[in-house]
């Protein structure tokens, strides 16, 4: 490998890293909703949520990325209406299908860590007069600590299932090192600084996540 092949695997980073970036942003505002409507029960929203949990935490990423890619150019009334200028993206269809699955496996982890809210909690807002609306607003963000440990993993997994946008001609980190071992079959090399790059990343995310809990959580042990 040369210094050229280096800058192409640090291209392939900063792609690979948007895609993290905007399917969490995405997908942790949909999971949000989704804990809402599983919480609150709300009608058709519930059973939309509860379909989509189903659907993404069921089957493979790489399946339901390329169900949304190749899936809607199925369909003549899709590409001839205004979504087909996103579902046409290869990165769209990618961020898309990261997102829907972090948001699946997110709101299980958001719906666990709010049902294991102690009932003192629940009898505290209701002896101070609290709607459920206002009640809501006072627990989930306290449910929401309670899951960041377990939604560190998520980010994580997130990354590293970004290496699967390459199948649909995205060149993120992944695609860059199939094209240079395409070129020079010196495979260990280029998949060996590939997933050096991988490692780093999930390093620092770790580290990063790491001090938001000690942060974030910080209110437990000054509590007892």
């Amino acid at each position: 490998m040369n210094e050229q092949h280096i800058w192409q695997l640090l291209n392939g980073l900063q792609t690979s890293l948007e895609l993290t970036a905007a399917a969490l942003l995405v997908g942790c505002s949909l999971s949000l909703l989704m804990t809402v409507s599983l919480i609150v029960r709300i009608p058709i929203v519930h059973w939309l949520s509860r379909l989509v949990i189903t659907l993404f935490t069921g089957t493979p990423l790489l399946v339901q990325i390329f169900l949304i890619y190749y899936g809607p150019g199925q369909f003549e009334w899709i590409r001839h209406s205004l979504a087909w200028n996103w579902l046409s993206q290869p990165w769209f269809c990618a961020m898309l299908a990261l997102a829907l699955n972090t948001a699946a496996y997110s709101t299980q982890l958001f719906k666990g860590a709010f049902d294991a809210i102690p009932s003192g909690q629940w009898q505290a807002c209701r002896a101070l007069g609290m709607n459920t609306r206002t009640t809501l607003s006072v627990l989930l963000p306290y449910a929401i600590r309670r899951a960041i440990p377990a939604y560190s993993n998520e980010v994580i997994l997130v990354f590293k299932g970004t290496s699967l946008a390459s199948t649909i001609t995205i060149m993120d980190l992944m695609g860059y090192a199939q094209r240079i071992n395409a070129q020079t079959y010196d495979t260990l090399t280029v998949f060996g600084v590939a997933g050096a790059f991988y490692l780093i990343v999930n390093g620092t995310l770790t580290l990063i996540f790491r001090q938001i809990e000690k942060k974030v959580l910080a209110f437990e042990s000054s509590s007892h």
